[in-house]
Formats: C-alpha cells, sequence, structure tokens
C-alpha cells in the first residue's frame, strides 16, 4: 500500500494543489463559523429578548454559506487539474511497459486494452473522490477546530480527543482493509475463472454425467469468495465502530459535561454552537472520509497496485543528445527462423558478417524474408535458431534501449505521431539544435515538406500525410539518429526514384554501417555489397558501388 500511496502523491502537483488549497478557504468559512454563529444568536439574541439579532445572526449564516457554495464549485472545478494529469501520466506508463513487454516477448501486451480503459478509469475516479473526500475533511476538520476554539477552548478540550481517536483507529484499519478487498478481488477472479472453464465444458460434463464433479472443482473457489466477503464485512463493521467513537462520542461528552461546563461560566447558546459542529461539522467531515476513503481509497489502492505490477518499473530516460556509440560488426551464424513450428524456414542456416561501417543491400524476390532478416538483424524478432551478435555481444540478450543506441531501423510503413515537426524530427535525439536538423532536412531533401508544414514549430497530422511524406519524416528522424547502425526496410518504396537515390546518399555521406532492403534495382548498385534471398539460400556477393550522387 505504501508503493501506492506514494506514487498517489507524486501526483499532487504543486500549482493545482495550491489553487485547491486557496478555494478550501472559502469553502470552510460556513463550517468555522457555524457554531460562534449559532452561539451569539442564542445568547445575544433569543436568550436576550432580541429576535431580531438573533435573525441578523442566522443571516449572516445564510451568506456564509453562499461564499462557501463558490469556494465548493471552485474546488470541483479545480480537482480536474491534478486528477487528468496523473490519468496521462499513468496512462503512459501503461503504453510504456506493454511497448516494452512486447518489445522484449515477454508479454504480448493483450491485457493493455483492459489497463487503459476499464482499470485506469476506476483509478481515475477513485484518485478524484479520495482527493476530494480527504481535502473535504481536512477542510472542515480545521474550520471545526477553529471554531471551537474561538468559541470556548474549554470545549475543544472536550470535542476533539474522542473525535481523535476515533481517527485514528479508522487509520490503524486501513491495512487490513487493503488487504482484505485485494484479497476478495483475487478470489472473485478465481472464481469467474473457474465457473467460465466449468460452463465451457457444461455439455460434455452433463453428457458423461460428471455433475458432482463440476460442482467440486467450482466448490473451493465459492468458499474463499465467501470467506473473502465475510471478510470485508468485519472490516465494514470496524469501520462503523470509529465512526461510533469519533462522531458520537464528541456529541455525548458535551452533553455529559453540559453541568460542568456551565459552572465554568459557559453559557447556553455555547454549548448549542459546539452541539452544531458536532452534528453538523465533525460527523458529516468523518463520515465522509470513512465511507471515501474506505471504498474509493480501496479501489483505488488495490487497481493501481494492479497497473503498477502490469506496467512494470518505468523505463530509464533515454540519455538526450548522446553521443553515437562505437560502430560495431554484426554477424549471423547458423541463423533460421519460421513464423510457426510447421512452417518453412524464412531464413535457414545464414552466415552473414556485416563489418562496421559496410553498405549492404538486400535483394530477393517479394515475399522471400528480406523484412524478417532485417527484424532479425535488429533483434526485434528472437530467431529459432543460431545468434546476431553486435561487437560479440547476442543483441536478443541487450535490453531495448541498449539496442536502439546500436541501430534504427525505418519500415515500409514509416511511423510519425501527431505533434510538431521537431518533435518528430528530433525524438531520436531531442537535443539535436535548428542548425542539426535543417542539415538532416536538406540532406534529404525534405525542405519543401517541412516548409509546407509549418517549419519546425508546425503540426504534423499523420492522417493528412501521404505514405511518401512520412517515409521522408522517418528518414530524416533516422538521420539524425547517433545509432551507427541504420536499417533501410524498403524505407523509400513510396518516394520516387530521385528522391531514394538522395536519401541513400545522405545515409551514406552520414557514415556508420548501412543495410538497404533494396526495393529497386538502383539500390542493389550503389551497395559496396549484395545479399540475393532467392529461397534456396542466400548469395552474398562484393562489386564496385555505382557513384552515389543526390539528384539535382
Amino acid at each position: 500500500m505504501k508503493r501506492e500511496i506514494r506514487y498517489g502523491l507524486s501526483g499532487l502537483r504543486p500549482r493545482p494543489l495550491a489553487a485547491l488549497a486557496a478555494w478550501s478557504v472559502p469553502q470552510a468559512l460556513p463550517a468555522s463559523i457555524s457554531g460562534l454563529v449559532l452561539a451569539r444568536a442564542v445568547d445575544d439574541g433569543f436568550l436576550a429578548g432580541r429576535p431580531w439579532t438573533g435573525v441578523a445572526w442566522l443571516a449572516g449564516l445564510l451568506l456564509a454559506a453562499g461564499i462557501g457554495a463558490i469556494g465548493t464549485r471552485m474546488v470541483y472545478a479545480t480537482v480536474g487539474g491534478l486528477v487528468e494529469p496523473f490519468r496521462d501520466r499513468l496512462a503512459d506508463r501503461v503504453v510504456s511497459g506493454s511497448l516494452r513487454a512486447a518489445v522484449t516477448g515477454t508479454d504480448r501486451g493483450s491485457g493493455a486494452v483492459a489497463l487503459l480503459t476499464r482499470q485506469l478509469e476506476i483509478v481515475r475516479d477513485s484518485y478524484a473522490g479520495l482527493i476530494v473526500a480527504v481535502r473535504g475533511f481536512a477542510v472542515t476538520a480545521v474550520g471545526v477546530t477553529a471554531g471551537l476554539l474561538s468559541l470556548a477552548p474549554l470545549l475543544a478540550a472536550v470535542v476533539l480527543p474522542p473525535f481523535a481517536l476515533g481517527l485514528a483507529l479508522f487509520a490503524a484499519t486501513l491495512g487490513i482493509a487493503a488487504a482484505r478487498h485485494r484479497r476478495a478481488v483475487h478470489a472473485d477472479e478465481r472464481l469467474a475463472d473457474r465457473v467460465g472453464s466449468v460452463l465451457a465444458g457444461a455439455a460434455d460434463l452433463s453428457a458423461c454425467g460428471a455433475e458432482a464433479q463440476g460442482r467440486s472443482l467450482t466448490a473451493g473457489p465459492i468458499r474463499d469468495q465467501a470467506r473473502a466477503e465475510r471478510s470485508l464485512a468485519w472490516v465494514a463493521a470496524l469501520r462503523s465502530l470509529c465512526f461510533v467513537v469519533g462522531g458520537w462520542l464528541p456529541l455525548i461528552a458535551v452533553l455529559a459535561a453540559a453541568p460542568w461546563l456551565i459552572d465554568r461560566g459557559l453559557t447556553a447558546g455555547t454549548i448549542t454552537g459546539a452541539l452544531l459542529y458536532v452534528l453538523y461539522g465533525l460527523q458529516p467531515a468523518l463520515n465522509s472520509l470513512i465511507s471515501g476513503v474506505g471504498s474509493s481509497g480501496l479501489r483505488f489502492v488495490v487497481t493501481l497496485g494492479r497497473i503498477l505490477d502490469a506496467s512494470g518499473a518505468p523505463e530509464p530516460p533515454r540519455a538526450a543528445g548522446a553521443a553515437p556509440v562505437e560502430p560495431l560488426d554484426l554477424e549471423a551464424r547458423g541463423l533460421t527462423f519460421a513464423y510457426g513450428p510447421y512452417s518453412e524456414p524464412i531464413v535457414e542456416d545464414l552466415d552473414l558478417r556485416i563489418p562496421a561501417g559496410d553498405h549492404l543491400a538486400v535483394a530477393g524476390p517479394s515475399g522471400i524474408g528480406k523484412s524478417t532478416l532485417a527484424s532479425l538483424l535488429c533483434g526485434l524478432l528472437r530467431p529459432d535458431a543460431g545468434t546476431v551478435t553486435a561487437g560479440g555481444r547476442e543483441l536478443t540478450s541487450m535490453p531495448p534501449a541498449d539496442q536502439a543506441r546500436h541501430r534504427v531501423l525505418i519500415p515500409q510503413e514509416a511511423y510519425v505521431f501527431a505533434g510538431t515537426v521537431r518533435d518528430n524530427l528530433a525524438y531520436l535525439d531531442p537535443e539535436a539544435g535548428p542548425g542539426r536538423i535543417a542539415a538532416a532536412v536538406d540532406a534529404i531533401g525534405a525542405g519543401a515538406l517541412v516548409e509546407r508544414l509549418g517549419g519546425l514549430a508546425g503540426a504534423v497530422e499523420p492522417s493528412r500525410l501521404s505514405a511518401g511524406e512520412r517515409q521522408r519524416l522517418a528518414l530524416v528522424r533516422a538521420y539524425l539518429s547517433p545509432a551507427p547502425i541504420c536499417v533501410l526496410d524498403e524505407a523509400t518504396c513510396h518516394l520516387d526514384p530521385a528522391a531514394e537515390r538522395t536519401a541513400e546518399a545522405a545515409f551514406a555521406r552520414r557514415g556508420g554501417t548501412l543495410i538497404v532492403i533494396a526495393h529497386r534495382l538502383g539500390s542493389t548498385e550503389r551497395a559496396r555489397r549484395v545479399l540475393t534471398l532467392d529461397g534456396r539460400g542466400a548469395v552474398l556477393r562484393e562489386q564496385e558501388p555505382a557513384q552515389i550522387q543526390p539528384s539535382s
């Protein structure tokens, strides 16, 4: 529970929190002065034979209630400034965790949709409810305490100790309640899974006369679920006891101490004001806190814990603007891969060495396995047999962040995202300055496109870009990457031959290793070595590359 509480507290941004505190001041006004106003209305007005004075005091309470209503309205409007950024941050963690799991092969991300929809919304709503409940309690408790002290410090000494005792008892039950709520959720899920499995085979069980076996399969989870629900009922009973101690015991204490208080100079109006503070201040505040934290708080802790467990630890931030790493040789030994246990291998027993700084083109008919080979060389696919190493280190054993430092891959369908042009171009090197970005745009031949989009500050709407325009932006992004190995998997197939030649010329001048999955014959002519795949094997040949010149 401590982890979830720390994560929730980390979402309290200073500016919205300050605004929330500021608007809580007018909201606290009625709770602060209600008992004091009633005491003056009784003592100085009605009991003194001046009813209009009493009415005037009560009218002041109505005015304070109006001011408090304005504060309440603004408080609820301000809560969104805390809740929505927290939700966005958590959604980013879920997406990042799912992508990491998909890349490393530890999970297929099948639960990401559930995390992003139902569970994330439960956390969002319960987080908002928790903020409202805790803030409302704190505002009322502070206001009532100030009012009691203003009314008579002796009353505060009678009211506040039992109230604090009830609050402390409730706080002591929270850990137990969270553990039991978590067990109840798990028991409910186990029961649902077991019942689903039995119902799926109901027809077979009935046909075999095995209904008793079906009942025995669900009996254990049913008992566990019932036990978990009973334990939650005991927690609810404990919460009721806490409310009795913190909410009703102060009232009994005031009534029991009334003669003693009157002997010490307190008036009937003062004691009535204290009762009003308890009945309409502390009791509703404590009840809201217990019900809010006991429901929204437990849902928040349990559901957030599940999301944090599923999404894993956040990826450490990549060092922006990192210098290019030392180029490494890529080497494949006995590389074999098939898309199923009974499928023919797409790549079989391939040995290939790509020295640092090489320019290799991979050619062959469509569907022969060129893109599969590119994914294997980049560590995105795990081979069925053999290894791919970079500098002697097996690529698939590297963390995704290390892989990204060594290679950059542009697939046939280039990815761009909604944001500014600069965000898209400098994504792999956030510290790239305007000069470097402009030089990269020039080298790739994307100047006209960037100008049409409004320059580096212009907005990118992916749906309004053609496939070729998306490829140009992705090529500039890869060009700016510090990774020394660049793999273009038909990354220029939507460009005309002149634009393709310009892009390849830029990457050749950039330095490092260039691997091109060839779409046109020109790509193979410009490479120093060509690997040809024909479905039966692979043939590697060296050649004198054609002169690479950008189109004019």
